[in-house]
């Protein structure tokens, strides 16, 4: 066997710094060096530089539609509180909006109402004043009537019990015309149904032929204009026996 020669050996041996240089060359491009060192002058390794800028922007710049999302959002709540404002307000337009012809149609409504109310007061006011002129003027008849009545019995007094001559009967008939135009009507005859409602009874006597009460003899005539007594009739009632 030859002896080891060690300074043959190492002689043989290639040199460092030529073997990395070999090394570096056949290495891909942006990949680590074998021993695990930092890439030469300081760079830092291309995939982590471009994760950290992409991370910083993310974070800080919002992007282009986030931004146009919240401009909408915003642009939907004012008009939305706008809707509800008009809501409030009314659905009537407002008067600035109206053009000369709806501010002219509003006006003319406004008048036509105004006048048929005026026009319904007038009615009612018109009814009022009529039916207390005709109240004004029964009670004006009234008075007459109440005064003349002692004068009335006394003709009708005259008229039963004895002869009157022509004049005192024409006399007496335009009297009765007279009350006539003024809506007086007089009641009270012999034989008709008594009826306390228009009868004044002085006196009750029993009858044997009656079968109810009627009047057997008027002391005084009644008036009444229309549905009103002003003076019921006193009578003698003949009534049934008992």
């Amino acid at each position: 066997m030859a002896e080891f020669n060690k300074d043959d050996y190492l002689n043989d041996l290639p040199d460092a710094d030529d073997f990395a240089d070999k090394t570096a060359a056949s290495a891909p491009a942006g990949s680590a060096p074998a021993d695990g060192t930092a890439p030469a002058d300081g760079q830092a390794a291309p995939g982590a530089g471009d994760a950290g800028d992409g991370s910083e922007t993310g974070a800080s710049v919002p992007a282009d539609g986030d931004a146009q999302t919240e401009q909408d959002a915003a642009a939907g709540a004012d008009s939305g509180d706008k809707s509800q404002s008009e809501s409030e307000s009314g659905s009537e337009p407002a008067e600035d909006t109206l053009t000369p012809l709806g501010k002219a149609k509003q006006e003319a409504a406004e008048y036509l109402e105004a006048l048929q109310r005026e026009r319904a007061e007038f009615i009612n006011y018109r009814n009022r004043a009529a039916k207390e002129q005709e109240r004004f003027r029964q009670h004006g008849i009234i008075d007459v009537l109440t005064a003349l009545l002692p004068a009335l019995d006394d003709i009708d007094r005259i008229r039963e019990h004895s002869e009157m001559d022509d004049s005192f009967k024409a006399v007496s008939a335009k009297i009765d015309k007279a009350f006539e135009k003024f809506g007086v009507e007089k009641f009270g005859e012999k034989g008709e149904d008594f009826d306390p409602t228009r009868h004044d009874a002085i006196l009750h006597k029993p009858d044997p032929t009656a079968d109810k009460e009627i009047v057997d003899t008027v002391v005084e005539a009644g008036y009444r204009i229309g549905d009103r007594v002003i003076r019921a009739a006193r009578v003698v009632v003949a009534s049934p026996q008992a």
